[in-house]
């Protein structure tokens, strides 16, 4: 039996149980799985049913046995983080914050290797099933990464336009924190009450980073200064009629329960004091630390100019890709992909008849009214409704191309005033496991005219169904495989499954519309500039500009969109790869599949081995589909 090298002391341990960074919808509710579809699913028997786990237990099975101490230990990890269990939906240390400091990390650490110990000498793989070994491979995978990039714990910067817990407290307090009583509200300002600490530590890890010599570029700081500024806004902090964001939510949720007018008074006053005495130092502390190393800071953009550059970047790329492709064979492959979707876009321009060069159809994409909805509230309120609508439409065909849906609700929602000028176009937030808190889409409809209508289909579907909301929930949803595996995250399987999702419904008859054709393949087109851009910058030291040129040359997404699509390359290295090398795995998977089965093929059972046993590394993922081929034949 293998034995494992622990060594490495200095980075934060795997969140497991961590919610999804990113945000999302609203559909039809999904119909359950059915027993005929549980009967001929190709990895049905991997989720065996509570009394046959209970009998198991008895018998003393090994693999029943590995789950418990599996549970046991994603539960001892997600109650050492409180923000962790209220994203699970669980109501304990409910007024506290997550422990962000080093010494916390360091200790973490020391749990991950002793729990790598632990897990060698009690447990064996050969006496494990096929799921048990699985779960035993991926829980050591997600450990050794751990440990492995202890090393690179300073480069991730902890503040920039992307995330960063600036923007993270009050998007976790408004989305993750219920008040269903009167000790939720009570929590809620404790939760205030401790943000000067909570984020004061993030502020201390910056520095820290900033004193070897690692900061984001200057463009960075200017972005989390006026977000800062825009989360103190409102009263308290400001002389106005309009509320702060936080206490605005926090009164809307206490103004829902039974209580006596006094008492809620009593609240409100002790969530004002708490954002006078806690919120407000913490974020002007922020601030004015942002503004000094604003003045220390270069315009420099790649990981190339960290310490150990090319090796902390060469990190990212297999850890976002989970592959071995270089920088170089990377940026290789999208300079191929895009000249393939270039020519597939030729012919939608003959289609639709437009007389003109592929350059002066992004323009006419990019200036014609007809593709964008009106600059209103009336409009972005339009944009919401088609995207629900296109959704909905999607939900009632998925069992043609699967054998289990989500339970999981959907809900489409606007980004947040306070961060929408720096957000992403379009993110996904993973709802509750038992279904509480539903997932949502989140659209930025700050500037309309980046949201076009022709890319609205491949987006809905990319974030929806039968996109993350899907994959995630079914994820979540799944029995017999233990928790971190529900929870994890492998980016390229996980956005390669989004990007695919836009992909086939095309096979499914969706995308009738020329133009909204075209924009499936724009947004293809996007990911696949993504290969060059992110090289470009990290490893060919491309400058911002350079990189920006090249989207806004050779795709058709306006000029604002490429800069804010750049800025997030350059805070999140390698990240932008492992959507489009996802993709093409699931691809190829599926058309080896389909060449070697013939009429044997059955997209529905195809679809359920990629994503009925969680995330999973592209590696292991090619495994199962090998796996599956070979047990048809």
């Amino acid at each position: 039996m293998r034995k494992f090298l622990l060594t490495g002391v200095a980075a934060l341990a795997l969140i497991a149980c961590q919610g999804a960074d990113k945000a999302a919808d609203k559909v039809a509710d999904p119909a359950s799985e059915t027993a005929e579809s549980t009967a001929t699913s190709p990895v049905a028997k991997e989720s065996p049913s509570i009394v046959e786990a209970a009998e198991q237990m008895q018998k003393g099975d090994p693999t029943v046995k590995l789950n418990a101490w599996f549970e046991d230990k994603f539960m001892e990890n997600a109650r050492r983080r409180p923000q962790s269990l209220a994203a699970l939906g669980i109501k304990e240390r409910k007024g506290e914050w997550n422990d962000p400091s080093r010494e916390f990390a360091l200790e973490e650490l020391d749990r991950v290797a002793q729990d790598m110990k632990e897990l060698e000498a009690n447990f064996d793989p050969e006496d494990l099933d096929e799921t048990g070994q699985l779960s035993y491979r991926l829980f050591v995978e997600n450990s050794e990464n751990t440990l492995d990039g202890a090393k690179w714990w300073y480069h991730s910067y902890p503040f920039t336009q992307m995330r960063g817990a600036h923007a993270g407290i009050p998007t976790f307090l408004i989305n993750q924190h219920p008040i269903d009583d009167v000790q939720d509200a009570e929590d809620y300002v404790k939760r205030l009450e401790g943000v000067d600490e909570y984020l004061g530590e993030f502020v201390k890890n910056s520095r820290a980073s900033a004193e070897k010599g690692i900061m984001p570029p200057k463009f960075v700081y200017d972005h989390v200064i006026k977000t800062a500024e825009n989360i103190m806004s409102g009263a308290p902090f400001e002389d106005s009629d309009t509320l702060n964001l936080m206490l605005n939510d926090f009164k809307n949720k206490v103004e829902e329960l039974d209580l006596a007018d006094d008492e809620k008074e009593a609240l409100f006053e002790s969530a004002i004091t708490a954002l006078l005495t806690s919120v407000k130092p913490a974020y002007s502390a922020l601030i004015v630390e942002m503004e000094r190393q604003k003045e220390m800071t270069t315009t420099e953009d790649g990981a190339w100019k960290l310490p150990d550059g090319a090796d902390y970047y060469a990190y990212r790329l297999n850890r976002m890709t989970t592959t071995d492709m270089s920088a170089e064979e990377i940026h290789q492959l999208g300079l191929k992909e895009v000249a393939r979707i270039h020519g597939e876009m030729r012919e939608i321009m003959k289609e639709v008849e437009f007389d003109g060069t592929l350059r002066e159809f992004f323009k006419f994409l990019q200036d014609d009214p007809q593709f964008t909805y009106e600059d209103s509230d009336a409009g972005r309120e339009a944009y919401l409704d088609e995207a629900t609508r296109i959704i909905d439409v999607m939900t009632g065909r998925l069992d043609e191309v699967f054998l289990r849906q989500p339970k999981a609700k959907l809900e489409v929602r606007r980004v947040e005033d306070f961060r929408e000028k720096s957000a992403g176009k379009a993110f996904y937030s993973r709802g509750t496991p038992d279904g509480s808190r539903p997932g949502y889409y989140y659209a930025n409809l700050y500037k309309i005219g980046d949201m076009p209508k022709y890319q609205m289909e491949a987006l809905a579907y990319h974030e929806g169904n039968p996109g993350h909301h899907m994959q995630i929930s079914i994820a979540q949803e799944l029995e017999g495989i233990p928790k971190f595996r529900k929870h994890g995250r492998f980016t390229a399987y996980s956005e390669g499954w989004g990007l695919y999702s836009e992909y086939f419904p095309k096979e499914m008859g969706f995308y009738e519309d020329p133009y909204s054709d075209f924009g499936r393949l724009a947004m293809e087109l996007w990911r696949a500039a993504r290969l060059v851009v992110d090289t470009g910058l990290h490893d060919k030291k491309w400058t911002r500009e350079e990189a920006i040129d090249y989207l806004i040359t050779n795709t058709p997404n306006p000029e604002n969109d490429c800069i804010k699509a750049i800025e997030r390359y350059i805070v999140m290295p390698g990240q932008a790869t492992a959507y489009k090398i996802g993709m093409n795995k699931i691809l190829d998977l599926r058309e080896d599949a389909k060449e070697k089965l013939g009429d044997e093929f059955d997209i529905r059972e195809y679809h359920d081995v990629v994503i009925a046993a969680g995330p999973v590394p592209l590696n292991i993922l090619e495994e199962r589909v090998d796996a599956w081929v070979e047990s048809k034949g």
